[in-house]
């Protein structure tokens, strides 16, 4: 076997999670597999897996070496597409995590038009408010929100979010109007989930770091959602959450000159820009093209 093969063999393990599950794929023996991965380790000097009996892991040295392998494999897929012309068509499996409430409603919607157009594609998709491993937990994509910090993956923006304060007009009837960040911190029932407790806003004086003090506690957005909903408090919120509701005006914004950072935007973030796969690019372009720099549901709000 070449290095080449070891390569093939070495990403395959990475992305079952096993040497077994990669011997079935592979149509080959477990013990073979084991013997590949053990020379090709013994030729570069190093160890790149971590190897107990119920997982296998990537040590540092294996993360780099992995990220690189699929570059090459990437470029030798491609070159060989060219020289026997072979179809270029978007097929596989497409494994893609996104936000759980975002998945829900802005990306499930969508899926039976996307699939009707790319029969080939067979469709994989978790909903997971953590930012998960692409490459450990073999995800072709991620779709992110906020702002992105440096990074060996590939980002590609989808769309600008924008959060504002608000509350319904029962609450504010009650509470009275909100003047200030004074007003609000001070006499006002702040709600925000678990991690989210800090407002990063931008308004008349430029950045400000907001406390948020509410008597509701929690770790789930969705429940945040529904307390503001139902006139429990004040939350900071995305329009792509809350737009009906803001258009039908059962929620009113608050303090319009404030809103969370123009920076946070909604991503879809891969391994690498080398060689994408006809079935990522077709899925990435799809929801560029369905959000946009004006998405879908921006439209018709004020803020």
């Amino acid at each position: 076997m070449n290095s080449v093969t070891e390569m093939e063999i070495f990403t395959r393990v990475v992305g079952c999670g096993s040497m077994s599950a990669a011997a079935r794929e592979l149509r080959i023996s477990p013990a073979v597999v084991s013997k590949r991965l053990r020379k090709l380790e013994e030729r570069l000097g190093t160890r790149l897996l971590q190897r107990t009996t119920r997982q296998i892991a990537l040590t540092e040295a294996g993360q780099g070496y992995y990220e690189r392998v699929l570059e090459i494999l990437g470029s030798i897929e491609e070159a060989e597409s060219y020289v026997s012309r072979r179809s270029t068509a978007a097929k596989g499996l497409l494994k893609v995590s996104a936000p759980t409430s975002f998945g829900r409603m802005h990306i499930a919607p969508h899926l039976t038009q996307f699939l009707q157009a790319n029969p080939e594609i067979t469709f994989q998709l978790d909903l997971n408010d953590d930012f998960v491993d692409i490459l450990a937990e073999s995800y072709d994509v991620a779709i992110r929100i906020g702002k992105l910090e440096d990074s060996s993956l590939i980002a590609r923006r989808l769309a600008p979010i924008h959060r504002v304060l608000c509350a319904t007009s029962t609450y504010l009837e009650k509470n009275g109007p909100i003047r200030s960040l004074a007003d609000l911190q001070e006499n006002h029932n702040c709600l925000a989930a678990e991690q989210q407790d800090i407002w990063r806003l931008e308004g008349p004086e430029g950045e400000v770091s907001f406390q948020c003090n509410g008597r509701l506690r929690t770790n789930s957005s969705e429940v945040v959602r529904e307390a503001v909903l139902a006139g429990a408090g004040v939350a900071l919120r995305s329009t792509w959450d809350v737009a009906e509701e803001l258009r039908n005006e059962k929620l009113k914004i608050v303090l319009p000159q404030y809103c969370a950072s123009k920076h946070i935007a909604l991503h879809a973030v891969y391994p690498t820009r080398h060689f994408v796969p006809a079935k990522l690019r077709v899925f990435v372009e799809y929801l560029s093209k369905l959000y946009g720099p004006t998405p879908y549901w921006d439209s018709g709000i004020n803020y």
